[in-house]
């Protein structure tokens, strides 16, 4: 019994096979799985959704979008309709480019439409998108939404803080008064002005206006970045 086993193990051993020839053996077979499955789950998903341009797989239609999105979409709109399904990456977005789809939108349907995407940048700027731009719409948005409200947007509050404003205001005006025969930036002026009254309503302080643009001008720029996991998560 060990003769016959040795020789069968050692013609086993001497066998030409690999790692490699394995895989390559079976890669045509996993991809036609794949695009079954993709073919299958497609036709079944989209027997009610709106028309949409073709797309590739992983990137969807973010190669047709150019420099000049805006434009990209008026002319798909032209060939597609006023209310068009196209794919960031993975990620469905719908297009609506009519008075009549955006009024269903906002309006007619406006609860199945209010809540917001999670982002990957809003959320690590709005630690996990706790605050009411970006918090997702339910419970939690509308609680925070009720603080705001009453307590910071209330018409007794805004009166209560109006001192506050026409001091700024008056700041503003003697800092452009003073500064007269020279150029004004009405820009920087305006977003310290901003700043101060709102430092000082939340915080009871003035701060350094400077730093508070530099900080906005960043988010600002963030929040217009594009970020590859937000639409294609597995490369997140």
């Amino acid at each position: 019994m060990q003769a016959p086993l040795s020789r069968f193990n050692k013609c086993i051993s001497t066998m030409p096979f690999s790692m490699e020839v394995l895989i390559f053996s079976f890669l045509p077979f996993v991809l036609a799985v794949i695009l079954l499955k993709t073919y299958t789950s497609s036709s079944k998903s989209h027997k009610h959704l709106p028309p949409s341009p073709p797309k590739l797989p992983l990137i969807g239609n973010l190669y047709q979008l150019g420099s000049s999105p805006h434009l990209t979409l008026q002319v798909m709109a032209q060939t597609y309709g006023p209310l068009m399904l196209i794919h960031l990456g993975t990620a469905p977005i719908l297009i609506a480019s009519s008075v009549g789809a955006a009024r269903e939108i906002l309006k007619t349907h406006d609860v199945s439409f209010a809540s917001r995407p999670k982002l990957n940048i809003p959320s690590k700027i709005s630690y996990a998108c706790k605050d009411i731009a970006f918090s997702p719409y339910g419970e939690y948005w509308r609680h925070v939404k009720s603080i705001a409200v009453l307590h910071l947007l209330s018409n007794k509050r805004v009166q209560s803080y109006r001192y506050v404003r026409e001091e700024e205001m008056s700041h503003m005006m003697e800092k452009i008064r003073r500064d007269s025969e020279s150029v004004v930036n009405l820009s920087e002026l305006v977003v310290s002005l901003t700043n101060n009254v709102v430092c000082r309503v939340s915080l009871g302080k003035r701060y350094d206006g400077r730093n508070f643009k530099n900080v906005l001008d960043r988010t600002v720029t963030l929040l217009g970045s594009f970020s590859v996991g937000s639409y294609i998560p597995s490369l997140r």
